[in-house]
């Protein structure tokens, strides 16, 4: 019997105890956050799968886990020898979480799970699921906890002031623009439980969770007054004082709960992001999405300003990293370095970099059959050399002025024609979205086919989506807009507008031989042409710098109008980077980005 097969063995104990035939584990924290804390990474903790994403239940004879097609190679790997079953969600034949329970859970048996790691949205679904079973609910549980030994600490890094030449707008405003919205929709405050949002609506930073600059907090608005739910210990004397002659109070974390259930009248709150625990603590909840959430969306112009200045430092970074491995290659020297390796020489460019505060995500460094798997990170027991083949690198770093998220595959060697045929079709789409111009009310998931297109007409495809908003200085993934397949849209997703900065990121996965992906992230802007019925069209500003792999490009694949964006990026790629590079790095770079002909 493994490790994990012992904690599940462990967690059944307790489920007895408790009189609980299922028990269901999910990714999140009390604020459903996509990454966490080492806290709340009970999941992880009981199935040894790493992914960002995924849910695992737990009955007395069956441990099945749901994670999406990023993870399916990785999950499989994971899992091996723990007994816990795969579901491959949106595969054919492989049922949703609510409706396995409703096929494997008996007549009034129980479902147990912490309720603060659940939304309402979520726990509705599993109550409407399972009512003709008659199955009663126990959230008030964390059966993990109660057998997790040297379970790491609850965060409370010290939180900062973002300046408002950072943010480009005033705590005040943003107050004010929140007071309006929760006023409009009939109620009299508001509580928000999404990091992000708390961290934006104050213009605070922390270091609670790994790549994400946010803290654990709540927080509550109304009329009278703003109070922030967060440990003691996150906050100074001077950052206190800062936010209290503004009229903010703080308050201790887990008071938030008891304080919320004394609130009178109606009070707004986001199903879809706050828990059930949460949620059940408000007396008249008036449900709708964050108001923050739209406006965080739509960066200023101070914000945007700034992402170029951040995207022209991670330039510099990437493109001497791929300097870098292409000199080892041609040096003969490139098989003396692993996917490690070339993940720290990146976090080294990083590094040098002014105002670079940490990484985004953990790095994706992915030689050959490795780049095959979507979301692959590289550690001392997978860590490989590198070899000829395709090189995966999907990285991204925060800095004072934005975030970064970029993907470069790069060829080590002469590349092969497969290789090359995959590379031009990923390419294309991804040159197609860059280009787009569309009308205003445009959603992602209208744009989406434009990207995957090229990838059809040879029978490809890839199982992730197109494109994911980014935050500033905050999550590297971001609601609400999205470029994506969508079969029914959510209600809180959004029309791509002016200010959103959104990934375009096109990808083909080759299982045991290589994966490619090209990456950038794209300002919405208004386009210079407007429809002939006065409405406004809007097109993309690309935002990242760095050379796309001359080497893979088939010229004759390519239309014109996709040759003649790409040498123009090229160009730009050229111009705005070359006065950061050394002398070698820049007559390479020139040649990497002259002008490619048919």
């Amino acid at each position: 019997m493994n490790e994990i097969t012992m904690r599940i063995e462990l967690l059944r104990g307790e489920m007895m105890k408790n009189d609980i035939d299922h028990y269901i584990i999910l990714s999140s924290d009390y604020h459903d956050s996509e990454y966490t804390g080492a806290y709340f990474k009970e999941r992880e903790y009981m199935s040894g799968f790493t992914g960002s994403a995924g849910s695992l239940v737990i009955s007395l004879s069956e441990a099945c886990l749901w994670t999406d097609g990023r993870y399916f190679l990785q999950a499989g790997r994971q899992l091996e020898g723990s007994g816990i079953k795969l579901m491959k969600m949106g595969e054919p034949g492989v049922p949703e979480i609510d409706e396995y329970l409703a096929e494997k859970m008996g007549f009034g048996q129980t479902l147990g799970y912490d309720g603060r790691t659940m939304t309402k949205a979520f726990g509705d679904l599993l109550k409407d699921s399972l009512r003709s079973k008659n199955i009663r609910f126990k959230n008030d549980v964390d059966l993990v906890g109660n057998i997790w030994e040297n379970r790491p600490g609850f965060p409370h890094a010290p939180i900062w002031v973002l300046e408002e030449r950072y943010s480009g707008r005033s705590v005040s405003d943003k107050l004010d623009s929140l007071r309006k919205a929760y006023k409009k929709a009939g109620a009299k405050g508001i509580v928000i439980s999404s990091l992000d949002d708390v961290a934006w609506l104050y213009n605070f930073r922390g270091d609670d969770v790994l790549y994400t600059p946010v803290a654990m907090a709540f927080t509550v608005v109304t009329d009278e007054e703003a109070i922030i739910y967060i440990s003691r210990e996150a906050v100074s004397p001077e950052v206190k004082a800062h936010y209290e002659d503004m009229g903010i109070r703080f308050r201790p974390y887990s008071s938030i709960y008891g304080e919320v259930s004394r609130l009178e009248g109606p009070i707004m709150i986001d199903p879809d992001r706050a828990s059930e625990a949460l949620i059940g603590s408000v007396k008249e909840p008036v449900f709708g999405a964050n108001p923050t959430l739209i406006e965080k969306s739509i960066k200023n112009e101070v914000e945007q300003e700034n992402f170029r200045k951040a995207h022209l430092k991670d330039g510099v970074a990437l493109t001497k990293t791929i300097y870098y491995v292409k000199q080892m290659k041609n040096a003969g020297k490139i098989g003396e370095k692993t996917e490690l390796d070339i993940g720290a020489y990146l976090d080294d460019m990083r590094g040098l970099q002014s105002d670079f505060i940490s990484l985004s995500f953990e790095s994706i460094i992915g030689s050959g059959d490795h780049g095959a798997i979507i979301h692959y990170a590289p550690t001392k027991e997978s860590n490989k050399k590198i070899e000829d083949g395709f090189l995966l690198m999907d990285t991204g770093g925060h800095y004072l002025q934005g975030t970064t998220d970029v993907t470069r595959t790069i060829s080590v060697g002469e590349p092969t024609e497969e290789m090359k045929e995959c590379y031009t079709a990923v390419l294309r789409g991804h040159l197609n979205i860059m280009s787009a111009c569309f009308p205003d009310g445009t959603y992602g998931s209208h744009l989406d086919a434009m990207a995957r297109r090229p990838l059809w007409e040879l029978g490809l495809d890839y199982n992730h989506g197109t494109g994911h908003g980014v935050g500033y200085l905050m999550n590297v993934h971001e609601g609400p807009q999205s470029i994506r397949k969508r079969t029914q849209r959510s209600a809180e997703e959004a029309p791509l507008k002016p200010g959103m900065i959104t990934s375009n990121e096109p990808g083909v996965y080759i299982e045991g031989k290589f994966g490619v992906r090209i990456e950038n992230l794209i300002l919405t802007k208004k386009a210079r042409i407007s429809g002939r019925d006065g409405r406004d069209f809007y097109d993309f500003e690309t935002l990242t710098l760095a050379p796309y792999d001359r080497a893979s490009i088939i010229p004759g694949r390519l239309t014109d109008g996709q040759l003649e964006t790409l040498n123009a990026y090229h160009a730009r790629v050229y111009e705005m980077l070359s006065p950061y590079l050394s002398d070698q790095e820049a007559l390479w770079l020139a040649e990497e980005t002259a002008p490619i002909v048919k």
